[in-house]
């Protein structure tokens, strides 16, 4: 069985209710042959990302940039999967309240680096959610799953 891994930082409401969407989308009972894996950011391991056929990230943009806790992710995990994961389908998903723009660059970089194979379209928004929003990420997770299922 394929496996989706979805990391997050999630430490308001509002990026909860998108990683709620993001999971309930990769949980459709339409997809078949895929086993959701959720992780919160400060507890995903490189043995996590090994195991895993494709992957979903969320976050807040803090400052500006991604957060501490998803850049930690990074930071302990990259040298790791960079090689093994090359090619690998990835979705994520971006909340700020102000702007995005530093954290939309600095996961580009990195999933560049990675060698990951973006595969929706990227999640970004600002202030309140919406419907569109929850729909959008309902979408996201589905998408990365049917996509990983195969």
């Amino acid at each position: 069985m394929a496996r989706l891994l979805v990391v997050h930082h999630s430490p308001t409401p509002r990026v909860r209710e998108l990683t709620d969407a993001v999971l309930a989308g990769a949980g459709d009972g339409a997809i078949e042959g895929v086993e959701v894996v959720e992780r919160p950011a400060l507890e995903a391991t490189a043995d996590d990302v090994l195991a895993a056929d494709g992957y979903v990230l969320l976050t807040p943009a803090n400052f500006g940039y991604l957060s501490g806790a998803l850049k930690h992710f990074f930071d302990t995990t990259y040298d790791a999967v960079r090689e093994p994961t090359a090619g690998r389908p990835f979705g994520y998903a971006i909340h700020g309240s102000t702007d995005t723009s530093g954290a939309e660059r600095a996961m580009v970089a990195i999933t560049t680096g990675l060698g990951w194979n973006l595969v929706a379209a990227p999640l970004t928004m600002l202030g309140e959610l919406d419907d569109e929003h929850r729909e959008r990420a309902y979408e996201l997770g589905g998408t990365v799953a049917a996509l990983v299922a195969g």
